[in-house]
C-alpha cells in the first residue's frame, strides 16, 4: 500500500513528466497509455510515422517492457527483421490492482525518464 506522502511525491514528479511533454511537443499526453505511447516511439526510434492500431498496442507494450525492465521485470532479447524489439518477462510481477498497477508504471516511467532521458524529477 502506498502512503499518502508517496502518493503525494508520485503524483508531483508524475506532473512533471507530463509538463516534460509539454513543452516537448507541445501538449500533455492525456494519460499513462498516451506517455507509454510515446515512450514506445522513443524505443523504437524510427521518429514520427503512421501506425496501425495492432503497432501502436504494440508500441505500448514496448514501453511497458522497457519501463518495468528499470525494476527487473523484464529484459530485451534482441529485434526482430523490421527493427521492433522483443523483451522477456524475468521475474513475475506483483498481484496488483488496477491503481496500484498503475502506480508502479508511473514509478517506472518516473525512473525511466531520470534514467534514460536525464531529467531531474
Amino acid at each position: 500500500m502506498i502512503k499518502n506522502t508517496d502518493s503525494q511525491v508520485l503524483d508531483a514528479q508524475w506532473k512533471q513528466v507530463l509538463t516534460f511533454f509539454k513543452q516537448r511537443i507541445g501538449k500533455k499526453p492525456s494519460d499513462l497509455k498516451g506517455v507509454l505511447f510515446l515512450i514506445g516511439i522513443q524505443e523504437l526510434g524510427r521518429g514520427p510515422e503512421s501506425f496501425s492500431k495492432e503497432q501502436k498496442q504494440d508500441l505500448i507494450h514496448i514501453a511497458t517492457c522497457k519501463v518495468l525492465s528499470k525494476g527487473g521485470f523484464y529484459t530485451l532479447v534482441g529485434t526482430d527483421e523490421e527493427g521492433w524489439p522483443h523483451w522477456e518477462l524475468v521475474k513475475k510481477l506483483p498481484p496488483f490492482d488496477l491503481f496500484s498497477q498503475e502506480n508502479l508504471l508511473k514509478h517506472y516511467v518516473i525512473t525511466y525518464f531520470k534514467e534514460e532521458l536525464g531529467l531531474h524529477i
